[in-house]
């Protein structure tokens, strides 16, 4: 059965930097089949990855919107078919960007189809990760209908962790999607992990886990080198990858 797992929390947290990592480790070591999506409008998760954009959705969506002939093409094929012919293939996992969101008027039925044609591509696949936008705003930009596993990341920040657990109150309220497992992981921590476990269960967080300060994401960054290129040995790395096992994810 193919699981969902979507990443969220406070701008400049790191969330894509934990995507990329998760989407390395899944598609790279477990043998699942990886569908990564950016629905960021940002996108930033392309080059985290270290691949070049190519057509987004939201091209497409236009197209549909002001081509006749591209809204009669989709008409007669399955829509999941001409979203998967955007999909680019990477090293261990698919992508799909899904570009800025939808300007000004209302194109409820035509992103009720596209949404209808992500579900069914993402059900071809073993494990999607949703990279979301930053802050509690992304919530309501449902791409699919259930999420498995919702992850909400922080800094050791009090903005970090008051973010989070305003994310955590209203997913799955707000947007309608079906909405599993839900929790918290911690970024970039120094030392001991015990002042902010306590904080997060103050808030009524789950803590999925921790990542410590890595050096090698900070020198990657400055270089503009691809996060999935990061060594196995990194800190980071390790930590995701601990992650990830807590979740039951490993071998999925």
């Amino acid at each position: 059965m193919s699981k969902v797992i979507a990443v969220t929390g406070k701008g400049g947290t790191g969330k894509t930097m934990l995507s990329a990592l998760m989407i390395r480790l899944l598609g790279r070591e477990t043998g699942a089949r990886v569908l990564a999506m950016d629905a960021d409008s940002s996108i930033s998760l392309p080059y985290t990855l270290g691949m070049d954009v190519g057509k987004t959705l939201s091209e497409t969506r236009t197209e549909i919107i002001e081509d006749p002939m591209a809204r009669k093409a989709v008409m007669e094929r399955h829509v999941g078919a001409v979203i998967g012919e955007i999909v680019e293939h990477g090293n261990g996992f698919d992508l799909l960007v899904m570009g800025r969101s939808e300007g000004p008027g209302c194109y409820c039925g035509i992103n009720d189809l596209l949404r209808y044609g992500i579900q069914s591509l993402s059900e071809e696949y073993d494990i999607t990760v949703v990279d979301g936008e930053a802050g509690p705003e992304q919530i309501n930009r449902r791409a699919l209908e259930t999420i498995d596993i919702l992850v909400i990341l922080t800094d050791t920040s009090v903005r970090g962790f008051q973010t989070a657990s305003v994310i955590q109150g209203i997913a799955g309220v707000r947007t309608g999607a079906r909405l599993g497992q839900k929790g918290l992981v911690i970024n970039r921590l120094r030392g001991d992990s015990q002042s902010v476990d306590e904080r997060a269960r103050e808030l009524g967080l789950e803590v999925f886990g921790h990542i410590p300060e890595d050096e090698n994401i900070t020198e990657y960054d400055a270089a503009g080198k691809p996060m999935v290129d990061l060594p196995d040995t990194s800190p980071s790395v390790e930590a995701v990858r601990e992650i990830l096992k807590g979740m039951g994810l490993w071998g999925a």
